[in-house]
């Protein structure tokens, strides 16, 4: 609905002034600031500290960075973390790509299928995870009774307690969890490719293969940007998965960063080196996103 001519007019005359711009942007980048500029600048700052978050503090520099250098339980963590993000990008994400171009294609089901998907992504993480934990269990576990019944005695194991497979079956949850919302955006962004434009590349002779690789992958490639950063800071940042499972063990095995942090800062009562590692972690997060950014940043197709 148009606007009445004294209020077209009214809008008209603020945006003459140059100032308008910042006066609408400064509301919401002052909350930012307060809500993560802040809470940044104290982290660092208390990073320079040995603390034990309450109590006095005695400055030490860069003393608990040095101390991160030689943590090989920090590097290990991370490491866990990446190898996450990988299995994240390179298995989770393509299959939720190729399972969700499937359901933009069938007629009959379709919505069926879509809500089956999802639902892992709506549950609550505690819920998931203590139904993997109970699954896996070694005594009473769904997974161990099925290899039992089927005669493979061998491989009923302690999937979460055993060192050679803890990692990998913490990994399995926490991609069983967020599979959905990958499933979810990547239909939504095929939603959005105009049918014209698919059968236009049909009747000029395209294969399936062609269609996608340069029509339909191109055009919704802001989408799959956007699911690979959002899939890298959610593995970066995993911790619930791992605390509710494992809590990091047997040993380190399943230690994740996050949950290293929370570990070391209130459980260890190290707040300093807490913020120490949280200040690397963000440097380490920030790097890795500007570089799928790079990797990612290609011109998508549009009408």
């Amino acid at each position: 609905m148009a606007l009445p001519y004294f209020e077209a007019s009214r809008m008209k005359n603020l945006y003459k002034f140059k100032a308008t711009p910042a006066i609408l942007v400064f509301p919401g980048l002052f909350f930012m600031v307060i809500a993560i500029g802040v809470p940044l600048v104290l982290s660092l700052y208390y990073s320079t500290m040995n603390w034990a978050g309450f109590g006095k503090m005695s400055f030490i520099g860069f003393g608990n960075y040095k101390e991160i250098l030689h943590d090989t339980t920090f590097w290990k963590s991370l490491s866990h973390a990446l190898i996450l993000a990988a299995v994240t990008l390179f298995i989770q994400n393509p299959l939720a790509f190729i399972l969700s171009a499937f359901l933009s294609q069938i007629k009959r089901g379709g919505h069926f299928f879509r809500t089956l998907y999802f639902v892992p992504a709506v549950l609550s993480v505690v819920v998931i995870t203590k139904m993997w934990v109970h699954i896996f269990n070694p005594t009473y576990g769904m997974l161990n009774k099925l290899l039992h019944a089927v005669g493979l005695h061998q491989f009923a194991i302690g999937w979460l307690s055993n060192p050679s497979t803890a990692l990998g079956t913490v990994i399995f949850i926490i991609i069983w969890h967020g599979f959905g919302w990958a499933m979810l955006f990547y239909y939504t962004g095929l939603m959005t490719v105009p049918k014209d434009l698919e059968e236009a590349a049909r009747i000029d002779g395209a294969s399936w293969l062609q269609l996608y690789t340069k029509i339909i992958i191109p055009y919704i490639m802001p989408v799959i940007q956007s699911v690979a950063i959002i899939g890298i800071i959610a593995c970066l940042k995993q911790m619930e998965v791992v605390y509710l499972s494992t809590e990091g063990g047997p040993g380190d095995i399943t230690q994740f960063v996050a949950n290293y942090l929370y570990i070391k800062a209130f459980k260890y009562s190290q707040y300093g080196y807490g913020n120490a590692i949280s200040i690397v972690f963000f440097v380490i997060a920030m790097g890795l996103v500007l570089v799928t950014r790079k990797l990612t940043n290609r011109e998508a197709l549009y009408e």
